[in-house]
């Protein structure tokens, strides 16, 4: 659509000379999620562990979101729906009191995995793709599986709680050995401690996300004009726009210039009879 286009769209559905073919992808369903991931075990690395083994106690900082595995698998029963198989990988920074020195930070690894079902739509068709692949033979035919696209938006997750506790009182809820990727253990410039530590920090994180599933289609869409752009290349820093015409459409701040009671205060709170100034 062309930039400066105000105008709206009147077109006849019949008339195919005011329709462009395009190829993109559809949403065929979506979800969202507020998760609260309480008791989440940090796996601590080697030096990190061996500084909580002989704390008082520690306090996690803050989690950052480092990977998101995603795994797309049919439903046996409906051909319809998928499972949508989330494994979230965060990175966990505390800080540990040990006597009265200064806290020391420690900083480990949190997973955390969860499972939606949605709708991907039903195709039956074989798809094939012509990629032009650098150093080989170009033009051969890929064969790619007929799934939906799973796509997940998530927000770094929030801090809720935190607690260190002994290892004698967690083995019940250790059932099973976690299998962490290569290409997250080598995020981090120590040995993760998996087993065979005395404490343990656990973590209760708060986390929004958005789950979908695309899937490619081909969709007719009215054609006003091409797009031309509007904007001039420039090759240099602060060219782009002319300050001038910047502080041309600025409104004139005719409220600042009118004249107010000494005993009374403006809209932002700001009481005039004191020296204190206001950013309003």
């Amino acid at each position: 659509m062309s930039d400066n286009f105000q105008g709206s769209v009147n077109c006849c559905p019949e008339d195919l000379n005011q329709g462009l073919s395009v190829h993109t992808r559809k949403i065929t369903d979506s979800c969202r999620d507020k998760d609260c991931i309480e008791d989440l075990r940090v796996y601590l690395t080697k030096g990190s562990q061996a500084i909580l083994d002989s704390a008082s106690g520690a306090k996690v900082r803050c989690a950052d979101l480092l990977y998101t595995y995603i795994d797309v698998e049919p439903v046996a029963f409906d051909r319809n729906h998928y499972c949508i198989d989330v494994t979230f990988y965060y990175r966990i920074l505390a800080d540990a009191t040990v006597g009265t020195c200064r806290p020391a930070a420690l900083y480990g690894l949190a997973v955390f995995s969860k499972r939606a079902v949605l709708c991907g739509e039903d195709s039956r068709a074989h798809i094939f793709t012509s990629d032009t692949r650098i150093d080989a033979a170009d033009g051969l035919s890929r064969y790619s599986a007929n799934r939906p696209t799973a796509v997940v938006e998530v927000l770094d997750p929030m801090v809720l709680s935190s607690k260190v506790r002994e290892v004698c009182d967690c083995k019940c809820k250790e059932n099973t050995v976690i299998q962490i990727p290569d290409c997250i253990l080598q995020m981090f410039d120590d040995q993760l401690v998996l087993s065979g530590e005395n404490r343990r920090l656990s973590v209760t994180l708060g986390q929004f996300s958005i789950i979908r599933l695309e899937r490619d289609a081909q969709l007719i869409v009215p054609v006003l004009d091409y797009s031309i752009p509007t904007k001039e290349c420039c090759d240099t820093p602060g060219c782009a726009e002319d300050p001038c015409e910047m502080f041309s459409r600025i409104p004139f701040p005719a409220a600042q210039f009118t004249p107010t009671d000494c005993d009374r205060q403006d809209k932002c709170g700001c009481n005039y009879t004191t020296t204190d100034h206001c950013n309003c």
